[in-house]
Protein backbone atom coordinates (compact mmCIF):
# COMPACT_ATOMS: atom_id res chain seq x y z
CA UNK A 1 0.00 0.00 0.00
CA UNK A 2 2.42 2.37 0.95
CA UNK A 3 4.71 1.51 -1.97
CA UNK A 4 1.38 2.25 -4.39
CA UNK A 5 1.57 5.52 -2.66
CA UNK A 6 4.93 6.67 -4.32
CA UNK A 7 5.18 4.41 -7.43
CA UNK A 8 5.89 6.53 -10.52
CA UNK A 9 1.86 7.18 -11.68
CA UNK A 10 1.48 8.56 -8.03
CA UNK A 11 4.85 10.96 -8.85
CA UNK A 12 3.82 11.76 -12.02
CA UNK A 13 0.20 12.48 -11.31
CA UNK A 14 1.86 15.05 -8.51
CA UNK A 15 3.70 16.90 -11.44
CA UNK A 16 0.48 17.21 -13.50
CA UNK A 17 -1.39 18.01 -10.81
CA UNK A 18 1.10 21.43 -9.78
CA UNK A 19 0.85 21.76 -13.92
CA UNK A 20 -3.42 21.83 -13.49
CA UNK A 21 -2.51 24.41 -10.45
CA UNK A 22 0.12 26.49 -12.42
CA UNK A 23 -2.30 26.75 -15.41
CA UNK A 24 -5.57 27.70 -13.01
CA UNK A 25 -3.21 30.79 -11.69
CA UNK A 26 -2.17 31.61 -15.08
CA UNK A 27 -6.04 32.32 -16.09
CA UNK A 28 -7.32 33.69 -12.61
CA UNK A 29 -4.62 36.07 -12.03
CA UNK A 30 -4.54 38.35 -14.81
CA UNK A 31 -8.57 38.10 -15.82
CA UNK A 32 -11.21 39.06 -14.13
CA UNK A 33 -11.04 36.14 -12.08
CA UNK A 34 -11.87 33.30 -14.29
CA UNK A 35 -11.85 29.53 -12.71
CA UNK A 36 -10.62 26.85 -15.00
CA UNK A 37 -9.99 24.64 -12.43
CA UNK A 38 -13.19 25.38 -10.31
CA UNK A 39 -15.76 24.03 -11.80
CA UNK A 40 -18.39 23.70 -8.92
CA UNK A 41 -17.95 26.97 -8.52
CA UNK A 42 -18.26 27.88 -12.30
CA UNK A 43 -21.67 25.96 -12.19
CA UNK A 44 -23.17 28.08 -9.52
CA UNK A 45 -22.16 31.28 -10.83
CA UNK A 46 -23.81 30.08 -13.93
CA UNK A 47 -27.31 29.81 -12.46
CA UNK A 48 -26.65 32.60 -8.70
CA UNK A 49 -25.52 35.00 -11.65
CA UNK A 50 -29.18 35.41 -12.65
CA UNK A 51 -30.38 35.97 -9.20
CA UNK A 52 -27.67 38.77 -9.03
CA UNK A 53 -28.93 40.30 -12.60
CA UNK A 54 -25.44 39.57 -13.75
CA UNK A 55 -25.98 37.89 -17.09
CA UNK A 56 -22.46 38.18 -18.05
CA UNK A 57 -21.36 36.15 -14.66
CA UNK A 58 -24.13 33.79 -15.72
CA UNK A 59 -22.97 33.32 -19.42
CA UNK A 60 -19.02 33.37 -18.77
CA UNK A 61 -19.22 30.47 -16.24
CA UNK A 62 -21.28 28.19 -18.55
CA UNK A 63 -18.92 28.78 -21.45
CA UNK A 64 -16.20 27.91 -19.14
CA UNK A 65 -17.77 24.91 -17.94
CA UNK A 66 -19.12 23.52 -21.93
CA UNK A 67 -15.36 24.45 -23.28
CA UNK A 68 -13.68 21.87 -19.41
CA UNK A 69 -16.43 19.50 -20.58
CA UNK A 70 -15.23 19.58 -24.31
CA UNK A 71 -11.50 19.29 -23.33
CA UNK A 72 -12.40 16.10 -21.44
CA UNK A 73 -14.33 14.74 -24.69
CA UNK A 74 -12.29 15.11 -27.21
CA UNK A 75 -9.57 14.01 -25.27
CA UNK A 76 -11.13 11.19 -24.33
CA UNK A 77 -12.12 10.50 -27.98
CA UNK A 78 -8.45 11.03 -29.09
CA UNK A 79 -7.69 8.60 -26.13
CA UNK A 80 -10.06 5.94 -27.91
CA UNK A 81 -9.34 6.51 -31.50
CA UNK A 82 -5.17 7.67 -31.45
CA UNK A 83 -3.68 7.44 -28.33
CA UNK A 84 -2.01 5.40 -26.37
CA UNK A 85 -3.67 4.83 -22.52
CA UNK A 86 -1.44 7.15 -20.95
CA UNK A 87 -0.80 10.94 -19.94
CA UNK A 88 1.06 11.99 -23.02
CA UNK A 89 -1.67 12.37 -25.28
CA UNK A 90 -3.86 15.01 -22.76
CA UNK A 91 -0.67 16.58 -21.97
CA UNK A 92 0.54 17.48 -25.58
CA UNK A 93 -3.29 18.81 -26.21
CA UNK A 94 -3.01 20.78 -23.43
CA UNK A 95 -0.07 22.30 -24.38
CA UNK A 96 -1.39 23.02 -27.99
CA UNK A 97 -4.80 24.59 -26.56
CA UNK A 98 -2.33 27.24 -24.01
CA UNK A 99 -0.36 28.05 -27.31
CA UNK A 100 -3.58 28.87 -28.94
CA UNK A 101 -4.79 30.81 -25.49
CA UNK A 102 -1.36 32.68 -25.59
CA UNK A 103 -1.62 33.95 -29.31
CA UNK A 104 -4.89 34.83 -29.02
CA UNK A 105 -4.31 37.00 -26.15
CA UNK A 106 -1.21 38.37 -27.79
CA UNK A 107 -3.37 39.12 -30.86
CA UNK A 108 -6.40 40.95 -28.95
CA UNK A 109 -4.50 42.45 -26.14
CA UNK A 110 -0.66 42.97 -27.28
CA UNK A 111 2.33 41.71 -25.56
CA UNK A 112 2.92 44.32 -22.97
CA UNK A 113 -1.48 44.06 -21.79
CA UNK A 114 -0.61 42.91 -18.34
CA UNK A 115 -4.81 41.28 -18.37
CA UNK A 116 -6.00 38.10 -20.03
CA UNK A 117 -9.70 39.02 -21.66
CA UNK A 118 -11.97 35.96 -21.58
CA UNK A 119 -11.64 34.27 -24.88
CA UNK A 120 -8.15 32.78 -24.47
CA UNK A 121 -9.60 32.28 -21.28
CA UNK A 122 -11.60 29.84 -22.69
CA UNK A 123 -8.99 27.64 -24.87
CA UNK A 124 -7.25 27.54 -21.11
CA UNK A 125 -10.05 25.88 -19.54
CA UNK A 126 -10.46 23.33 -22.43
CA UNK A 127 -6.98 22.13 -21.92
CA UNK A 128 -7.54 21.68 -18.62
CA UNK A 129 -10.58 19.81 -19.54
CA UNK A 130 -8.10 17.61 -21.18
CA UNK A 131 -5.64 17.25 -18.96
CA UNK A 132 -7.94 15.57 -16.23
CA UNK A 133 -8.11 12.78 -18.67
CA UNK A 134 -4.06 11.90 -17.89
CA UNK A 135 -5.13 9.06 -15.68
CA UNK A 136 -8.05 6.37 -16.78
CA UNK A 137 -8.79 3.15 -15.95
CA UNK A 138 -11.41 0.93 -16.73
CA UNK A 139 -12.77 4.25 -19.00
CA UNK A 140 -12.93 6.53 -15.60
CA UNK A 141 -10.85 8.95 -14.42
CA UNK A 142 -8.55 7.62 -11.89
CA UNK A 143 -6.90 10.76 -10.55
CA UNK A 144 -8.47 13.65 -10.96
CA UNK A 145 -5.90 16.58 -11.10
CA UNK A 146 -8.08 19.64 -10.92
CA UNK A 147 -10.97 17.98 -8.54
CA UNK A 148 -9.39 18.81 -5.58
CA UNK A 149 -13.07 19.11 -3.87
CA UNK A 150 -12.88 15.35 -4.06
CA UNK A 151 -8.86 15.00 -3.01
CA UNK A 152 -10.07 17.09 0.17
CA UNK A 153 -12.75 14.51 1.02
CA UNK A 154 -10.80 11.47 0.24
CA UNK A 155 -8.04 12.85 2.16
CA UNK A 156 -10.46 13.60 4.89
CA UNK A 157 -11.25 9.62 4.96
CA UNK A 158 -8.00 8.35 4.78
CA UNK A 159 -7.66 10.40 7.93
CA UNK A 160 -10.42 8.46 9.68
CA UNK A 161 -9.15 5.35 8.54
CA UNK A 162 -6.06 6.06 9.89
CA UNK A 163 -6.98 7.23 13.36
CA UNK A 164 -8.97 3.86 12.98
CA UNK A 165 -5.79 1.39 13.15
CA UNK A 166 -4.84 2.11 9.38
CA UNK A 167 -1.67 3.25 8.08
CA UNK A 168 -0.09 6.84 6.90
CA UNK A 169 -0.98 5.70 3.07
CA UNK A 170 -4.60 5.75 3.71
CA UNK A 171 -4.41 9.92 3.18
CA UNK A 172 -0.55 10.61 2.15
CA UNK A 173 -1.25 10.24 -1.40
CA UNK A 174 -4.06 12.58 -0.86
CA UNK A 175 -2.10 15.01 0.43
CA UNK A 176 0.18 15.14 -1.41
CA UNK A 177 -1.69 15.43 -4.63
CA UNK A 178 -3.42 18.66 -2.91
CA UNK A 179 -0.35 19.97 -1.96
CA UNK A 180 1.15 19.95 -5.51
CA UNK A 181 -1.90 21.35 -6.98
CA UNK A 182 -1.36 24.10 -4.20
CA UNK A 183 2.58 23.95 -4.82
CA UNK A 184 1.78 24.81 -8.65
CA UNK A 185 -0.71 27.99 -7.89
CA UNK A 186 1.79 29.22 -5.73
CA UNK A 187 4.41 29.27 -8.56
CA UNK A 188 1.90 30.33 -11.40
CA UNK A 189 1.22 33.34 -8.28
CA UNK A 190 5.09 33.88 -7.99
CA UNK A 191 5.51 34.01 -11.64
CA UNK A 192 2.49 36.29 -11.88
CA UNK A 193 3.85 38.95 -9.95
CA UNK A 194 6.25 39.16 -12.54
CA UNK A 195 4.57 38.79 -15.86
CA UNK A 196 1.35 38.58 -17.18
CA UNK A 197 -1.12 38.74 -19.70
CA UNK A 198 0.60 36.88 -23.22
CA UNK A 199 3.61 36.21 -20.99
CA UNK A 200 1.90 34.80 -18.27
CA UNK A 201 0.38 31.77 -21.02
CA UNK A 202 3.09 31.50 -22.95
CA UNK A 203 5.27 30.26 -19.83
CA UNK A 204 2.64 28.10 -18.80
CA UNK A 205 2.29 26.38 -22.46
CA UNK A 206 6.27 26.47 -21.97
CA UNK A 207 5.88 24.39 -18.44
CA UNK A 208 3.30 22.58 -20.05
CA UNK A 209 5.65 21.78 -23.31
CA UNK A 210 8.55 20.26 -21.05
CA UNK A 211 5.95 18.30 -18.83
CA UNK A 212 4.76 16.53 -21.59
CA UNK A 213 8.37 15.63 -23.04
CA UNK A 214 8.85 14.45 -19.74
CA UNK A 215 5.40 12.01 -19.90
CA UNK A 216 6.78 10.77 -23.09
CA UNK A 217 9.72 9.44 -22.09
CA UNK A 218 7.97 8.33 -18.36
CA UNK A 219 5.06 6.53 -19.44
CA UNK A 220 4.56 6.56 -23.51
CA UNK A 221 7.79 5.35 -24.51
CA UNK A 222 8.48 2.44 -22.59
CA UNK A 223 5.06 1.96 -23.43
CA UNK A 224 5.65 1.39 -26.89
CA UNK A 225 8.70 -0.53 -26.49
CA UNK A 226 6.81 -2.84 -24.17
CA UNK A 227 4.37 -2.95 -27.67
CA UNK A 228 6.97 -3.52 -29.92
CA UNK A 229 7.12 -6.64 -27.76
CA UNK A 230 4.10 -8.16 -27.43
CA UNK A 231 1.71 -9.43 -30.16
CA UNK A 232 -0.82 -7.45 -31.23
CA UNK A 233 -3.98 -8.76 -30.39
CA UNK A 234 -2.30 -8.91 -26.68
CA UNK A 235 -1.64 -4.72 -27.04
CA UNK A 236 -4.87 -4.11 -28.14
CA UNK A 237 -6.33 -5.97 -25.59
CA UNK A 238 -4.43 -4.41 -22.95
CA UNK A 239 -5.26 -0.96 -24.04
Amino acid sequence: MASKTFDSEARLSWLLAALAGLVGAAAFTHSAGYFVTFMTGNSERAVLGVFRDEQWLSISAALLLATFVLGVIVASLCRRHFWLDHPHGPTMLTTIFLTVAAVVDLVVDGWSNHQVSFVPVLFVSFGIGSLNTSFVKNGEVSIPLSYVTGTLVKLGQGIERHLAGGHVSEWLGYFLLWGSFVTGATVGGCISLVIGGSQMLLVAALVCAVTTTYTFFHSDRRALVAAGRKPRKAVESAS
